[in-house]
């Protein structure tokens, strides 16, 4: 079977069930795991831009989009000449049922049903003492954080944290002034790349919070990807726990 994947975590879920690079014909170019698999597959243009003609050349048999990564029209006009799946994860539970289905299409449901079970695993052993109030930001000029149907929030909100822009939907515009309430401040490593000169930058408003950047992929990317990070969730929750420890 012939997949062209327009959606980062679902390309490297797919590899890692177990397809090879016969049958994942087409990626993004922001499909970069694995990085020894990917760099095989041809690119079919960014997730926002997908090139039409290129991915009717390859003629699949499955292309994978998702609601909120894909453009509506883009992926609609490939519905006239393929099977188009269009997923939609904003939790655990749609990150379950997606890996389910994949699972289910490529007849690779034992090795889905292993990420599953691991995802749950980590999920359930990387808990904080107890709840800290973070703001997750996202983008920078405007800042952007995270609202309360986003799979990064489920995220945070699993590991025991209390985003305070719950009561938002989306990715809303903020001023630093509304970063008040925080005790940490996480500052993502995608989409936007912040680096340790924004940490400094934003010290001048708030030199006493706790402001450190974090794994975007780890927070973000759904799939598998979160059966990878139980190492990076631990250490950044005892650094956390550490903090908490000396903060209360």
């Amino acid at each position: 079977m012939k997949v062209v994947s327009l959606v980062p975590s679902i390309t490297e879920a797919l590899f890692d069930l177990g397809l090879t690079e016969n049958e994942v014909v087409g990626r993004t170019k922001f499909c970069i795991h694995p990085e020894e698999m990917v760099k095989n597959v041809p690119v079919i243009g960014g997730t926002k831009n997908i090139n039409i003609d290129k991915i009717k050349a390859l003629q699949p048999d499955i292309i994978l989009a998702n609601k909120e990564e894909n453009v509506k029209e883009q992926v609609e006009a490939l519905m006239d000449d393929f099977k188009v799946i269009v997923t939609n994860v904003e939790n655990i539970e749609d990150n379950y049922y997606l890996l389910k289905n994949l699972g289910k299409i490529f007849n690779l449901e034992e090795k889905a049903q292993h990420f599953n079970l691991k995802i749950y695993e980590i999920l359930n052993q990387t808990k904080i003492n107890s709840a800290i109030k973070v703001a997750y930001l996202i983008w920078k000029n405007p800042y952007m954080t995270v609202g309360s149907d986003t799979f990064i929030h489920k995220i945070l909100f699993e590991i025991g944290f209390e985003n305070i822009f719950k009561d938002k939907t989306r990715y809303p515009q903020i001023i630093v002034e509304d970063l008040a309430e925080a005790e940490i401040i996480m500052l993502s490593s995608e989409p936007f790349p912040f680096k340790e000169k924004h940490i400094e930058e934003l010290k001048e408003f708030y030199p006493e919070k706790k402001i450190m950047i974090v794994d975007g992929e780890a927070f973000s990317w759904y799939g598998t990807h979160i059966a990878k990070c139980g190492d990076y969730f631990k250490e950044m929750i005892a650094e956390i726990d550490l903090l908490n420890t000396n903060l209360h």
